[in-house]
């Protein structure tokens, strides 16, 4: 419903199922499903605080900003959440679909970003962090080579961009789904 027919009818739209769950929900229950998006217990804690949420957009909105204010230390936690590309978290069908473009990819293929995840993150300290959905293995492998000769703080601000993409991702099928959908 657009804002001009909520002006007309002075109806404002329910959100979806799934984000009307989210905005009753414990704050316990809230604060583990947000873990779930991102291990940064700061962003997780201003997402949660701006609860109830009309629309998906003002959950975005409130996702982006927290994200915009994560500290160097918040980053490194949120990061350790994420599993290296190329070895999804076993058992986590949410790792193993964002990285779904790396499921078919060859032997070779795998080894070179096995390597290149080691040498990312021994000169970076942590994971390489890339919003993997819709990508191919060979887009991934391309993508850590570019980013290897960035400087640390040219590539904090890029794992920051990621990590807003990769959260929209998450959050959006929290909101989306019904109970009972699979998420």
């Amino acid at each position: 419903m657009s804002s001009t027919t909520q002006r007309s009818t002075g109806v404002t739209p329910e959100p979806p199922s799934g984000l009307a769950r989210f905005n009753t929900a414990d704050d316990s229950t809230a604060r583990a499903v947000l873990h779930e998006v991102c291990a940064s217990r700061a962003w997780g804690s201003k997402v949660l605080a701006r609860r109830p949420y009309a629309t998906t957009d003002a959950l975005f909105t409130a996702s982006d900003a927290a994200t915009a204010e994560l500290t160097a230390e918040d980053l490194a936690e949120a990061m350790a959440g994420h599993p290296p590309i190329g070895r999804p978290k076993p058992g986590d069908p949410t790792s193993s679909r964002e990285q779904s473009g790396m499921a078919g990819a060859s032997d070779e293929l795998r080894t070179e970003m096995l390597e290149l995840n080691l040498a990312y993150q021994e000169k970076f300290g942590h994971v390489f962090l890339i919003c993997a959905s819709g990508r191919t293995g060979e887009q991934m492998r391309d993508a850590v080579r570019n980013r290897i000769d960035n400087t640390p703080e040219q590539e904090r601000e890029i794992v920051r961009v990621e990590l807003g993409k990769i959260n929209r991702i998450r959050l959006t099928r929290i909101a989306e789904h019904a109970e009972g959908d699979a998420a």
